[in-house]
This record gives C-alpha cells, sequence and structure tokens, in this order.
C-alpha cells in the first residue's frame, strides 16, 4: 500500500515508517503536522494514512480532525489514528461519522509490525478496527437500553472480537470454535440489530459500530489513565 504518516515525534515517526517499509509498503510522505500531512494527502494520494492523534500546536485532537477532514474529501482513503492513551470518546468519534475504513490503536500495540501491517489491510477492505483495550474500556462503562441485550452471552462475546478486528479465523482460535460457528453468530447479530444483506452497506462495520455506542448510563470517571480528559466536550 502507499501510505503517509504522520507523527510531531520524529523517532515515533521514524520508527513507524521502518516497520511499513519493512512489510512492503510504500511510504509516500512524512508530516510533523497536521497540515503537513493534509498537504501530502492532496498531492501523493495514498491509499491510506497513519496519524497520532495529538499534533501541534495544541497537542490535543488536530490529528483526529485531520483524519475526519481526510475522510470527508477522500473516502477512499484508510484512515488509522494512533494514540498513546486510552481515549474511548475520541475512537467514537472518528468511528461514528465514517465507520468503514477506519482504525483507532494505542501506539504500544503497533510496536508488533503484524498488528500494524493487519490493521491497515482490513482498513484498506473497508472494516473498522478498534484496539482491544478501547473495546475493554467502552464494555465497563455501565449501559441503559442496550440493543444487544438479549444475544447470547457468546454471540456478544464474538462480535467484540469482531470490533477487534479479528477475522473469522481468528476469532475461532481464540474461542476454540470452528470458523462456521463463528459466521453463525455473526450471523445471529446481524439478524438481532436487523442488518439485511444490502450490498450497499458494510453489515460487519455496522455490526461493531452498533456494538460499541452502546448508550452508558453516566459519564466514565477518570481513572488516572489520561483517559478522563477524552469525557470532554469536543472542540
Amino acid at each position: 500500500m502507499r501510505i503517509a504518516v504522520a507523527d510531531d515525534s520524529l523517532l515515533t515517526r521514524e520508527g513507524v515508517v521502518h516497520l511499513l517499509t519493512g512489510r512492503g509498503h510504500e511510504v509516500v510522505g512524512q508530516a510533523g503536522t497536521a497540515d503537513a500531512l493534509l498537504s501530502i494527502v492532496e498531492a501523493a494520494h495514498p491509499e491510506a494514512v497513519v496519524v497520532d492523534i495529538r499534533m501541534p500546536p495544541t497537542h490535543t485532537d488536530e490529528g483526529l480532525v485531520a483524519a475526519r477532514r481526510i475522510r470527508a474529501a477522500h473516502p477512499e482513503i484508510g484512515v488509522l489514528v494512533l494514540s498513546q492513551y486510552v481515549e474511548p470518546a475520541y475512537a467514537m468519534r472518528l468511528i461514528e461519522e465514517s465507520p468503514e475504513g477506519v482504525g483507532y490503536l494505542l501506539k504500544d500495540r503497533i510496536f508488533d509490525g503484524a498488528v500494524l501491517d493487519d490493521a491497515l489491510r482490513r482498513i484498506a477492505d473497508g472494516e473498522t478496527v478498534v484496539d482491544p483495550t478501547i473495546v475493554s474500556r467502552l464494555l465497563r462503562r455501565r449501559r441503559t437500553a442496550d440493543p444487544l441485550d438479549d444475544l447470547s452471552e457468546r454471540s456478544t462475546e464474538v462480535l467484540g472480537l469482531v470490533a477487534e478486528g479479528l477475522s473469522n479465523l481468528a476469532i475461532g482460535a481464540r474461542l476454540h470454535i470452528t470458523e462456521r460457528t463463528v459466521e453463525s453468530h455473526i450471523t445471529k447479530a446481524f439478524q438481532h440489530l436487523g442488518l439485511t444483506d444490502d450490498p450497499g452497506s458494510h453489515r460487519r462495520v455496522l455490526a461493531v459500530l452498533a456494538y460499541l455506542r452502546r448508550p452508558p448510563s453516566g459519564p466514565s470517571p477518570d481513572d488516572g489513565s489520561g483517559a478522563g480528559a477524552a469525557w470532554r466536550k469536543p472542540r
């Protein structure tokens, strides 16, 4: 894939580039600011971008804003947002607005080049990839009316692994069940959510979005991990 990389840390940026080129990808540009990334996108037309969520000048959500602008102007470009912190609200902002072909991973996760490579390939296929830690944090929030309340525990567990970006084969290996059984659980989730086999929609992505957006009954407290800042009202 042809990929653009943006991170204000030169060390991190070069590390990501090294991982990508080592996996056979072509890095068409590097940027230290969100504005520079947008310029690269317009000039080089990459297939995907990898961008840190916190960029100059305020180091809050400039990367996320750039990701949203790229998706709005070039929906064919996959976007993988990286974060040093667990910020579920930021992840949901990205996914809810443009769920297909986007991902959100913690930086610690991409030290394994295979994880970075797999995430980008799934995003290129129109899937949604969410860091398992983000999924876990969202699940720990107390919930009210949940469209998945009546879904079996196993089907819900399978849907959670789909949210993490695992393939049916990988889910089967994780849960020690057959791939056909995994497909059956996913089909039940589709039916439960009323997702028909519409060629104009990506049912797998829509199911993940329904899974992640289940409503909380109250705000998530700051547990000291840096996630609390993500619950402030977005700019």
